[in-house]
């Protein structure tokens, strides 16, 4: 067999997959410049030395071993087209042999930003309850039929958690006038000034703002932390729109106080995903529901492709990987994110 220069990737992307996240011309690209070889995510530690040792690349996020990564001397980076930093390696000793993990997840922010407005003008004017009234012949005309409608325009909006998603949602809502405040106890208040939002306390987000968007990622320390007591300090009224993880909120709690009347809300996410046909926010009021679809556009999913092609490219030349976002060595392991089980 005649020997083969091209460095070796191992592709174990599920649940994405590499005709998903690559373009036609792309994934030529991948196949001329690197040897693929792919793997079921689960099966990767059962490769053979003569794989394992040569794989400069991982493309994806399958469990990786201490003993496993013993194997692999050759290894640059693991590249995560899944989203979420998952538990699943043993990231230290990655950061030790100066190994890359980048993520991908940044390709999401802004149609996940952009469906995250359509939920607040949705709630703020009545466009979803208006729409399925006039199906049913029970519309209301003029201003009858905007007796608890509100303007974007002017108001005050809270962000809770300032990455990618957050930074994408400060864009999409600067037309509006408002004044946005942000949370997020990871970063300095100089920051979040130089992106033109005021820094905040998590009270203060909650208390004084009519649209309040949760963008935040799962950690070891925000697991369910916006409860019952946080929603009912929200002010009456206003609207409360989890983009996210379901993780951070506790679900029960935001139901009820949807239920209640206090608030009106929108979710992309949910704490069992599919959700369950009899779970009660199918049908509960002021409540409007997504199917964990905000990012997952054929275009954002084709993005992905492009960055790994271009940091793996960087990397061939001995440069760090710009184009994904490398996890950090101080807070990778705090994060408590699900993998996701559907595109």
């Amino acid at each position: 067999m005649a020997y083969d220069e091209r460095p070796l990737a191992i592709s174990a992307p599920e649940p994405r997959t590499l005709d998903l996240i690559f373009t036609d011309e792309a994934r030529k690209l991948l196949h001329a410049k690197y040897q693929i070889i792919e793997a079921d995510p689960e099966n990767v530690a059962g490769l053979g030395d003569d794989v394992l040792g040569k794989a400069r690349y991982i493309i994806g996020q399958p469990p990786l071993s201490v003993g496993t990564l013993a194997r692999m001397p050759e290894l640059r980076c693991v590249l995560n087209v899944e989203s979420n930093l998952i538990n699943n390696m043993p990231y230290e000793i990655l950061f030790q042999r100066g190994i890359h993990v980048v993520t991908t997840g940044q390709v999401f922010a802004e149609p996940v930003a952009e469906i995250g407005l359509g939920f607040a003008l949705s709630l703020a004017r009545g466009i979803v309850d208006q729409d399925l009234a006039f199906r049913k012949g029970r519309e209301l005309w003029g201003g009858e039929g905007n007796a608890s409608s509100r303007l974007i325009s002017g108001s005050e909006i809270g962000i809770i958690g300032f990455g990618d998603l957050g930074k994408a949602l400060r864009r999409v809502l600067c037309g509006f006038r408002a004044t946005i405040r942000v949370f997020d106890p990871w970063l300095p208040r100089s920051i979040l000034e130089e992106h033109g939002v005021e820094a905040a306390s998590l009270r203060e987000v909650l208390t004084e703002s009519d649209f309040v968007f949760v963008v935040a990622a799962v950690t070891s320390e925000n697991k369910q932390f916006l409860n019952a007591e946080a929603f009912a300090s929200m002010r009456p009224g206003s609207a409360f729109i989890l983009l996210s993880r379901a993780d951070v909120v506790n679900f029960d709690a935001l139901m009820a106080a949807v239920a209640s009347g206090h608030i009106v809300a929108a979710s992309d996410v949910y704490p069992e995903e599919p959700l369950p046909l009899d779970h009660p926010v199918r049908s509960l009021k002021g409540f409007i529901r997504s199917a964990h679809r905000a990012g997952a556009l054929d275009g954002a999913f084709k993005k992905m492709g492009d960055m790994v092609l271009e940091d793996m490219d960087l990397m061939d030349r001995g440069l760090p990987p710009m184009r994904c976002k490398r996890a950090e060595r101080e807070t990778v392991s705090r994060m408590r994110s699900k993998g996701v089980k559907i595109n």
